[in-house]
């Protein structure tokens, strides 16, 4: 799903809000997320997940290319752990299904 598929799926749900309205509104929470990281905050979406920021030490490795020594700076990236519920939601459908099937015979 992208950005704009979640903005109509909100509004369509709620109707008594516009769509523009939907969009400022999903906007700045994506938008505090980011600031939040920026800062090196870690942001807590309880029963959703955790988005945090990991670190990446400074370091040396090779152009593959030519073989050529490449210093590559140190570097923060995004990093998204699930909650245990999340986690309970994704898997409970695979978990019924392959309760379903039969079993195979050795």
């Amino acid at each position: 799903m992208i950005r704009s598929e979640l903005v109509k799926r909100i509004a369509g749900r709620h109707p008594h809000l516009y769509q523009r309205d939907v969009e400022k509104i999903v906007g700045a929470i994506l938008g505090e997320i980011v600031a939040a990281l920026e800062r090196g905050d870690r942001v807590e979406l309880r029963r959703f997940g955790i988005f945090s920021t990991k670190q990446r030490r400074a370091r040396m490795t090779r152009n593959p290319r030519t073989g050529e020594l490449v210093r590559v700076d140190e570097k923060r990236f995004p990093h998204f752990k699930a909650s245990k519920e999340m986690h309970g939601r994704l898997n409970a459908t695979r978990d019924r299904k392959s309760a379903s099937l039969p079993s195979e015979a050795a």
